[in-house]
Formats: C-alpha cells, sequence, structure tokens
C-alpha cells in the first residue's frame, strides 16, 4: 500500500500546530481493520484540536477526526471482510488514536459499525458523532420514561450540529422540539427541521429561584453553565435533560430540590464509552424511524485539503448545521 495524505496535529513548543503528512500504514495507531476513507466530518472537537484551542488529543502526532466512514481494504478479525462499508463515530479516534482525516485509516475493530441498510456513507458522516450523540440523547431519555405527552423538549444550542440533528429526530420521533437561540435570523432553518417554535435566548429570564415555573417536558443542552443550571430549575416533573455539551461553561450551580422534588433526571451523554449492543442499536434508528433530512441539515462539503481554513468558524460559533469532509 503506498503512502498517503494526513492531517495531523504535532505538538510544538508553544502549543501545538497542524501539517498535512505523507505517511504508511505502519505509522498509524494500531487496529485490526484498515480503511480506505471516503468521507469524515467536522465536530466541535476537530475545531479545538485542529485550532489548537482546546486540548483534545492525548498524544502526538495524531491524525484528528473523531469520525470516519469507508470501506474495508484489510481486517484481521473474521468479523469484517475486504469490501465491507463501515463507520466509526468517536470511541477515541482523533483524540487517543489516529482519526478520519487521511485517506486511509486504522481501527480498532470493536469501534466499528457496519453501514445500516438505508444509509449511505456520505449520509453517515452527515450524521456522524454529532447525529450519533442526539439520537444517543433521545434514546437514553426514552429509556428512562420521556414521552411526547409529557410537554415540550428544549434544545440549546439549536442550530450547531447537535442542535440541528436533534430537532429534526425529535420531531420524527413524535415530540414537540422547542429552539433556543441567539441567531434569529435562523428562525426559517429551525421551524424547516421541525422546530413548533423558536425562542430567543436573549427574550429568557433564567431567574435565581432554586425552582422556577416548570415549562418543559424535556431538554437536549449544549451549552452547561447557565443554561443548564436554569433547566435543572425549569424542567417539569419526571422529566430528563440529556447534557451534551458545555459550549458556553463547563460549570453548573444548581440545587438538589430539582432533583427530589421534581424527580428530574439529568443524564450524561458520552457517545465514546458506549456499549456495543447500545451503539448499534441506536445506529439502525439513525437508519430507519430517526433517519435526519441529512440534506437539509448538511449546508457543507470540503475536501481534505480545505480542512484548516474552515475550523475558526467552528471556534467563533458561526456554523449552521453539518458540514462532510470529502476524502476520497
Amino acid at each position: 500500500m503506498n503512502n498517503f495524505k494526513a492531517l495531523r496535529v504535532h505538538q510544538v513548543e508553544k502549543g501545538t500546530e497542524y501539517r498535512f503528512d505523507t505517511i504508511s500504514i505502519n505509522e498509524l495507531s494500531e487496529g485490526e481493520v484498515v480503511l480506505k476513507v471516503a468521507y469524515s466530518s467536522i465536530n466541535y472537537k476537530d475545531a479545538l484540536a485542529i485550532t489548537g484551542k482546546g486540548k483534545i488529543m492525548r498524544k502526538f502526532p495524531l491524525v484528528a477526526g473523531i469520525d470516519v466512514a469507508g470501506t474495508v481494504v484489510s481486517s484481521s478479525d473474521n468479523r469484517y471482510q475486504e469490501g465491507d462499508e463501515v463507520l466509526v463515530v468517536g470511541c477515541g479516534i482523533g483524540e487517543n488514536f489516529d482519526g478520519g482525516y487521511a485517506e486511509y485509516a486504522r481501527v480498532s475493530a470493536n469501534s466499528i459499525v457496519k453501514l445500516p441498510t438505508g444509509l449511505t456513507l456520505r449520509e453517515s458522516m452527515a450524521i456522524g458523532t454529532a447525529g450519533f450523540t442526539a439520537a444517543l440523547a433521545i434514546q437514553r431519555m426514552v429509556d428512562n420514561g420521556q414521552t411526547p405527552e409529557m410537554g415540550e423538549v428544549l434544545v440549546t444550542g439549536s442550530t450547531g450540529g447537535v442542535g440541528s440533528l436533534a430537532i429534526n429526530m425529535l420531531n420524527k420521533a413524535g415530540f414537540d422540539a422547542v429552539a433556543l437561540t441567539r441567531k434569529a435570523e435562523q428562525k426559517d432553518y429551525l421551524i424547516g427541521l421541525g422546530a413548533s417554535r423558536i425562542l430567543l435566548a436573549d427574550e429568557v429570564d433564567l431567574g435565581k429561584r432554586p425552582l422556577e415555573r416548570a415549562e418543559w417536558g424535556g431538554a437536549i443542552d449544549n451549552l452547561g453553565g447557565d443554561t443548564l443550571t436554569w433547566l435543572t430549575r425549569t424542567v417539569k416533573p419526571w422529566g430528563n435533560i440529556g447534557s451534551i455539551g458545555l459550549a458556553s461553561s463547563h460549570k453548573l450551580d444548581t440545587t438538589v430540590m430539582p432533583f427530589i422534588l421534581r424527580a428530574v433526571s439529568l443524564l450524561g451523554i458520552n457517545s465514546t464509552e458506549v456499549p456495543t449492543a447500545l451503539r448499534e442499536k441506536v445506529w439502525q434508528r439513525l437508519a430507519t424511524d430517526l433517519h435526519p433530512d441529512v440534506d437539509a441539515i448538511t449546508n457543507r462539503e470540503v475536501a481534505l485539503d480545505d480542512l484548516p481554513a474552515v475550523m475558526p468558524d467552528y471556534i467563533d460559533s458561526k456554523v449552521t448545521g453539518r458540514t462532510v469532509v470529502r476524502i476520497s
């Protein structure tokens, strides 16, 4: 197998820097399965890693990209054969192991999901970690008793990849999804995804009491900080909050009262360490009843060479929806 191009992050004296390197398969992290990469995607973690704005990677140099989809070239694990179409999202790639921003990837067999019937490789990366995480939140909320009859589900950070996909999939699952956003100009986009209504962040009074008026049947939160604190105080009895991100803050300043007096559940959503059976179940749902409207949510496709130029937009919160990365 010839050498190939990879976008790797290197540690340097003042931090990190990205480089386009020409490498061989033997320079990649250990793994039982080699893939010819077709597509990847861009997530906030990827932008943090490449721009050096966040400590995402645990070793260097490392190929960036926490998502990958492609075709098996070789495998020492009999679960996968040459020609199989597969995907990997999360599972430590792009953080602890070489990721998807390269023409070839070598991955652990245990991290792989066979491409479900009903999805193309490109669609799987339009969904990517963002969509998988949103679907995982919905699955965990439903498993914990969330029903549409409990009331509206508020989605924060709603114009981003996770938020957009969450709104779209909540709508498909029969929930009334309310979009919380600072971007009033994106109202038509959010309504088109299935939001029942729009709530502008600048018009929300977060309050200060341990319990505020119960408004939401549940919530999916991408922000953390004061917004998540407010959600714990305003979700209705027995409602669930899927905590996904910390785009605003990693802090949470609340009391035990919502959890004791209203039986609110705060569910931590970790897309990396997911049991295999649950991971496969969620991807089957993404290919069937939760299949998102990827054409409406994916508004950009870029080539491998173009990645560094678009990453600052993610840091500056200028991105709506999802971006697919075309590798080969």
